[in-house]
């Protein structure tokens, strides 16, 4: 997420890019009716007609079950991922896009951008009861830097990749935990709360051109504003202001932010940092391209 997080949720635009950190989602027919995956999260081993629950892979079973009417056999999916789990960085999104990219493409379904996002997060909202924006998602499908609104849901790809950097807090706190705490501190104070909104979203496509253009000192003013409105939200603790101030310090920094909805996880830079840093820096750029299908024969 570049700019837009929580915002999003009320329909205000939002930011994000896709990484040069690939998750690959590999799959093989089976000759029976079963269904294996392999990953760092787990393994799951169960009956194509009849999927278990299993938690640390919900997104990939949710897929599953949308091909399902599709599949004419078992499969094995080996899902390798280029970064931790326990770093954020959209991996729940990046595995659905790709579990459905290979679902699509082996049952001979619509493979086109549109297609697999909807598919996608049809799948996201049943595994979290209906929320989930879906930002990161389309930011794992389409590639690059894109803008886009929840409802109805709009994508637009823009053309500047902004020079970014990444700094690990150590620590996250899960999404919908966040959300929850921000909606509680909100019905005590709607008013304010859809004024800040507001300004997000004010702020988001004010960003969004910026990046369209390719402004990136303008871009880096914009990211530290709604760093603040974050901040307001209730959202930063002492930690991630910490690593944002002092960031914000380095000469080739125009602009830190958390990325996310906040609490931990992440803080995104645009510059230039010098490695003497006390948090583990992720080496990321933004990548043009986003999901890939390739295709091996044996």
């Amino acid at each position: 997420m570049l700019m837009g997080e929580h915002a999003v949720l009320f329909g205000e635009p939002a930011l994000a890019c896709a990484l040069d950190v690939r998750l690959t989602v590999s799959l093989r027919p089976r000759q029976d009716r079963q269904v294996h995956i392999d990953s760092a999260l787990g393994q799951y081993r169960g009956s194509l007609d009849e999927l278990t629950p299993m938690p640390a892979l919900a997104f990939v079973l949710a897929v599953i079950e949308r091909y399902r009417a599709h599949l004419q056999t078992g499969i094995e999916l080996s899902i390798h991922s280029g970064f931790s789990h326990t770093v954020g960085l959209g991996s729940s999104a990046a595995v659905t896009a790709a579990t459905t990219a290979a679902l699509a493409a082996h049952t001979g379904q619509d493979t086109e951008p549109e297609a697999l996002f909807a598919t996608a997060l049809a799948a996201v909202h049943q595994v979290q009861n209906g929320r989930g924006s879906g930002t990161d998602l389309a930011a794992s499908i389409y590639g690059g830097v894109i803008g886009y609104e929840l409802s109805p849901a709009q994508v637009r790809p823009l053309s500047g990749l902004p020079p970014i950097a990444l700094y690990y807090s150590g620590y996250k706190m899960k999404t919908p935990d966040v959300l929850a705490l921000v909606e509680a501190k909100a019905a005590r104070q709607p008013a304010l709360y859809s004024g800040l909104y507001r300004l997000m979203g004010q702020t988001s496509r004010a960003a969004e051109q910026a990046v369209q253009e390719q402004n990136w000192n303008t871009l880096g003013e914009l990211m530290n504003l709604y760093q603040g409105l974050m901040d307001a939200l209730g959202v930063c603790d002492a930690t991630l202001a910490n690593m944002v101030y002092r960031l914000r310090a380095e000469p080739g920094v125009r602009g830190a932010k958390i990325s996310g909805s906040g609490l931990g996880d992440c803080v995104l830079v645009l510059g230039q940092v010098s490695p003497e840093q006390p948090w583990e820096c992720i080496p990321v750029s933004v990548s043009a391209t986003g999901v890939e299908i390739r295709y091996e024969t044996n």
